[in-house]
């Protein structure tokens, strides 16, 4: 650190409360934006089942008031994603003041990239997970049995989805941070593979509705970024190594 000043708990968590208040006006600045156009963003978002439904079918709500909630849960939704960049920079901007000088000019690509990730994440979850989950769960239609899903239980079902699957794009970023500041080595991360594996399992039946389907499709994906990470850190450990060497070498 560039000095070694403590303040006080209080003024922390004043600093959580500003970065908070930013954050809760960022999402309800776009929550507004985005409450113009819930009605198509809730049509965008239905695209996925309504594909894989038998002509004709349509959800329904059994509620007055469910239609009108639910445009403003889209809304909500959608705001969050988008104040999504704000979010990230509030978040770094909190723990910068415990970082070093050579690590604050991480910040600006950190929160770029974060960004990128989530929205990467729940891009993944609609244009691949959600396609092959819809069409599995709409298999069980029987001449007995006649899906009738409803708005409102669609909309908790993907919602949750898409922001668990931004949320967890985020690991490599993670790790690779974390490496870069020497919290973790590569040793590390490959000699508790097996564990990091059954974590994610566990993870992935938390964040996801439970049954298997969803929580294999999260957990999957999961595991292969976390060997791409492993390659990341790999790469970030020999670069570090190699400059530190050169330091060394060089004269006095």
């Amino acid at each position: 650190m560039e000095n070694d000043v403590k303040l006080p708990f209080t003024n922390h968590l004043e600093e959580l409360r500003k970065r908070l208040v930013v954050c809760f006006i960022a999402v309800g600045v776009c929550f507004a934006i985005c409450y113009g156009f819930s009605k198509k963003l809730f049509e965008i978002l239905m695209g996925p089942l309504i594909a894989v439904m038998p002509p004709g079918d349509k959800l329904i709500y059994t509620g007055l008031p469910d239609a009108f909630f639910t445009y403003l849960k889209v809304a909500l939704l959608a705001g969050i994603f988008l104040a999504i960049p704000v979010i990230f920079y509030q978040l770094w901007m909190f723990v910068m003041p415990g970082l070093y000088e050579k690590e604050k000019r991480m910040v600006l690509p950190a929160v770029a990239l974060s960004s990128i990730f989530f929205a990467g994440g729940a891009l993944f979850g609609y244009f691949i997970v959600f396609p092959f989950g819809f069409k599995f769960f709409m298999g069980f239609s029987s001449d007995f049995i006649q899906p009738m899903p409803s708005i409102r239980e669609y909309l908790s079902f993907s919602s949750k989805l898409l922001l668990a699957f931004g949320i967890v794009f985020e690991m490599p970023l993670v790790i690779v941070i974390l490496t870069k500041l020497g919290v973790v080595k590569v040793s590390q991360l490959t000699a508790y593979r097996k564990y990091v594996i059954v974590v994610f399992f566990v993870f992935s039946a938390i964040l996801t509705p439970p049954d298997v389907v969803t929580q294999i499709m999260m957990a999957g994906p999961l595991m292969i970024l976390y060997e791409l990470s492993i390659i990341a850190a790999k790469i970030i450990s020999k670069k570090k190594a190699e400059a530190e060497e050169a330091e060394e070498s060089e004269p006095e």
